[in-house]
């Protein structure tokens, strides 16, 4: 067992943007691994369901080029998890294809394991058939049906994957979709170190100088140690404090105490929060809960179909204080139209018509508490959703009419009610997914859903 641990979280995302001169402060105190999460399901469906990345290629260059550059010089591991956003196998493969082009322009050469984990339908048809795929809540109906309609389905790795790839000698650890903690309790785990204590640096490392007390350019540092970890930031104005330590590793957590991962649930209700100055916060006390059975949540995303929206807005007072019902006769209007246009090619079951009111209650819902207030003025997101993009425009396009000219009792003759944003009114948003998993698979062992590859980039290391 080592003594300790450090790490550098480089960034809380890959593409937001590695600060050069806290990461150069942090790796003057000699790390053991840089780190950086590059994926979140908060960037919705359309990542996993599209292929597409929610951040610049750009953007995920300059990244790579820094922490690839940094721990190169240092002789130090990097490791990058849910790479491109949705953790994808075109994901991993897109960043790949950065860090070749980085590792060519600055002569660097990496030992680079790969880390696949889009799975296979038939393999999770089996899962299924074997009672091997179990709902969270709440869970959307899973059956063969599903699994095939979804473009593409992840696993989120824990820390085996990421084990195996270390231990083989990887300079550089390119995962697919990952635990966020994962990729900074690994090493620890791996070295000996106490399993609670490195999954609570994860947990509170995994978003950068988010878990800081103002959140600001730089890195965060953690080291691990038998009895306590020191999580501190490097950056102009930046520190942790035992408060934004804390409340950090509620982040995200259904529950305040527990916090589920693959292999066992992180227990903090015994963990304690010390500040060590004023930069600096030592954890104590948080253990791991062993799981009897070893889970690997599923992430999936299918095609809804295709839409186009009209964005406007409405300031007058007749309509707004009965727009509900306004809304409701402009609705009638459009079906009639794309009956009328369609007819039986497109049954109202196949397309989607929806308003978002902003200014109303376009945030919340039926959970706004504040329903009864009458704003001046509202703006309104019209969305069509249909099987093609040529109906979903053509739905649209249809719209446009009814808002503009559907009348109130208190007004007579003509009148305009609805003002566009746009000209044309109407803007094609292309395909829109939806994700059709919260389920986590029970898998035979701990890695057989996950594929790793070595390659080396920018040279050869036998050579």
């Amino acid at each position: 067992m080592r003594d300790e641990i450090k790490f550098v979280a480089a960034t809380g995302a890959l593409g937001f943007g590695v600060h050069a001169s806290g990461l150069q402060e942090a790796m003057t105190h000699k790390p053991h691994f840089i780190g950086a999460d590059a994926g979140t399901t908060d960037a919705g469906p359309y990542s996993l369901g599209g292929g597409e990345p929610a951040f610049p290629r750009e953007m995920v260059k300059h990244d790579l080029e820094l922490i690839l550059r940094a721990g190169r010089q240092a002789g130090i591991p990097v490791i990058v998890g849910s790479a491109g956003t949705a953790g994808g196998d075109s994901h991993v493969d897109w960043t790949l294809e950065i860090a070749r082009e980085v590792a060519s322009e600055h002569g660097l050469t990496l030992r680079t394991a790969v880390i696949y984990c889009e799975q296979d339908k038939n393999y999770l048809k089996g899962l299924l058939h074997e009672n091997r795929i179990a709902p969270l809540s709440p869970a959307p109906h899973v059956d063969e049906g599903v699994i095939d309609r979804s473009s593409r389905i992840v696993g989120m790795m824990g820390v085996e994957p990421l084990q195996r790839a270390l231990e083989a000698g990887a300079d550089f650890v390119l995962a697919g979709r990952c635990s966020d903690s994962a990729l900074y309790a690994a090493l620890p785990i791996l070295s000996g170190l106490p399993e609670g204590l490195a999954w609570h640096a994860g947990k509170v490392s995994e978003c950068g100088t988010m878990a800081t007390e103002t959140m600001g350019k730089g890195v965060l540092f953690s080291t691990i140690r038998a009895d306590h970890a020191v999580i501190r930031a490097f950056g102009e104005d930046l520190r942790c404090t035992p408060q934004s330590v804390a409340a950090h590793s509620l982040y995200e957590n259904t529950d305040p105490y527990l916090h589920k991962e693959s292999s066992g649930t992180l227990d903090l209700s015994r963990s304690t929060f010390e500040a060590v100055d004023d930069v600096s916060v030592r954890i104590k006390g948080s253990t791991l809960i062993p799981s009897d059975t070893y889970t690997v949540k599923l992430e999936g995303a299918e095609l809804v179909g295709y839409q186009s929206v009209i964005v406007g807005g409405i300031r007058d007072p007749f309509i707004i204080r009965r727009l509900d019902a306004w809304l409701a006769g402009v609705r009638q209007r459009i079906e009639a139209a794309v009956d009328q246009v369609f007819g039986s090619k497109l049954p109202k079951d196949r397309y989607h018509l929806n308003f978002h009111i902003y200014g109303r209650d376009a945030v919340m819902g039926s959970l706004e508490p504040n329903s009864g207030t009458i704003a001046n003025e509202v703006g309104l997101v019209v969305e069509a959703t249909a099987p093609t993009q040529e109906m979903a425009t053509k739905i649209a396009i249809l719209c446009r009419q009814p808002l503009l000219h559907h009348p109130v009792e208190e007004w007579k003759g003509a009148i305009t009610t609805f003002a566009c944003l746009h000209n044309p009114a109407h803007i094609e948003r292309g395909p829109v997914y939806r994700f059709t998993f919260n389920h986590v698979a029970l898998p035979h062992n701990r890695e057989e859903m996950f594929r790793t590859k070595f390659v080396d980039i920018g040279g050869s290391k036998s050579a």
